[in-house]
């Protein structure tokens, strides 16, 4: 079953290399070798990028004498440019890196930036070997060398295979994706579906887990280490008496992200349901990307004001130890694109203290609530129920999400434990199953 999920997850497209020169070269030396046929040496998928064609071939390959460039013409007509200072401190050999490691020796204090090449020639169109004018020499190899094109198309492959950005929207509609915990703790197929899922949609339920304490760690090792913060390496949601936080009621909670008050808010939040109350008690989620999005539509203006605007966060108390602490966070971050890529806001911890002129106070809170209301309305949010067994497992910095009330009483009526993990741990793993599961191991 998984490794047709796995084909289907690994599925390519043929990408076409174009380069785009704005050099006029007058002359360069060149090396030519038999035309070769045409072939596509660039496979990606959406989801997963294949490795490039292990038979990418060079035709020819010339130093250009002006600007210090190497350019190098491919067998299916496609054409690359390198810079010669790039080649340089790229250079493979063991004096320059360190292959045990994957890491740069070179050190840029030794690197000449504005570096010619002296000589470079080719040998059975897979290899390219450059001599400098300080007679050191380099080799690198053609899949190398195409993998790492400095064609906006090509760069773009390189980053989706990197970071998979392919982020898929929903509403109220959402299909709720699940799968089996013990096949995710199991399977490196099953493990590379859970993480890719969750990585575009956001969300994924794990089902038939025990009813007790400690599976989220099972979790962790999964993909690496949970996260640890003031509440502990896992953290136990339970009506109580003098709760620290507000999750630790009976009470509604309204959409929130957990810990904007940390500078680095945990990426991925996992909540494992051991008890659940007979009334009421259902979660809530939003897709906050899909929300912002409409909201940039709706009100470019108020959606400005969040993603611009720093608002003073707080959370003191005692659980794991002690704490106090602050931090400043937009509700909406953008990237250097103006594209959304966290959502930060937690009504409870949001400061008394607010950092900003008197007069843009009300423009604030004016924005802020057309957003909660967006993030409330019926056709964005979706309501489930968990069950004892499953765990959520979801996207921190992109969902918000939420809790109706329950009827609390003598006795506990509703357990979940929750746990962090950070984005870094979770792309690393995505990364090495994804790696795994191509090569059919």
């Amino acid at each position: 079953m998984w490794n047709a999920v796995a084909k289907n997850l690994l599925r390519t497209k043929v990408h076409q290399d174009y380069s785009r020169t704005l050099l006029l070269v007058q002359k360069g030396r060149s090396i030519l070798t038999r035309p070769p046929s045409s072939r596509n040496c660039w496979q990606h998928t959406a989801r997963a990028v294949q490795p490039f064609n292990m038979s990418t071939s060079i035709q020819k390959v010339e130093a250009l004498d002006v600007n210090n460039f190497v350019r190098i013409h491919w067998e299916d007509g496609s054409k690359s440019l390198y810079p010669a200072v790039w080649l340089r401190d790229n250079c493979q050999c063991p004096d320059c890196f360190l292959h045990s490691a994957k890491a740069r020796k070179l050190l840029l204090e030794d690197l000449d930036v504005n570096i010619g090449v002296k000589e470079v020639t080719l040998t059975d169109r897979q290899k390219v070997y450059i001599t400098w004018p300080d007679k050191h020499t380099s080799e690198f190899e053609a899949e190398w060398l195409k993998k790492r094109c400095f064609s906006e198309q090509a760069r773009a492959e390189m980053q989706e295979e990197l970071f998979l950005p392919e982020c898929k929207y929903w509403g109220s509609d959402l299909k709720l994706p699940n799968m089996s915990f013990e096949e995710v703790l199991h399977s490196d197929e099953s493990a590379y579906k859970w993480l890719s899922t969750l990585k575009k949609v956001g969300i994924v339920l794990l089902t038939g887990a025990a009813t007790r304490q400690g599976e989220l760690v099972k979790l962790g090792k999964r993909i690496g280490f949970l996260r640890l913060t003031f509440y502990g390496p896992t953290w136990q949601v339970e009506d109580k008496m003098d709760a620290n936080n507000v999750a630790y009621t009976s009470g509604k909670l309204s959409f929130h992200t957990d810990y904007p008050v940390l500078q680095h808010p945990p990426g991925i939040q996992f909540l494992h349901c051991i008890k659940q109350a007979a009334t009421g008690g259902e979660s809530e989620v939003v897709d906050g990307f899909h929300v912002s999005n409409k909201l940039k539509e709706q009100n470019p203006q108020a959606f400005q004001i969040l993603s611009s605007t720093l608002v003073d966060f707080t959370d003191v108390g005692v659980d794991y130890c002690d704490f106090n602490m602050q931090s400043k966070q937009r509700i909406i971050d953008v990237d250097y694109k103006g594209q959304v890529v966290r959502i930060n806001y937690n009504n409870a911890t949001r400061d008394t203290v607010f950092d900003i002129p008197a007069e843009k106070v009300q423009p604030f809170y004016a924005a802020l609530k057309e957003f909660v209301d967006l993030l409330n309305s019926p056709e964005h949010k979706f309501t489930y129920k968990m069950k004892p067994g499953d765990i959520v497992t979801f996207d921190n910095w992109r969902l918000l999400h939420g809790r109706r009330s329950y009827q609390s009483g003598t006795e506990t009526s509703r357990h979940l434990e929750g746990a962090y993990a950070d984005w870094d741990v979770v792309m690393s793993r995505l990364r090495l199953l994804r790696k795994i599961v191509q090569n059919g191991n």
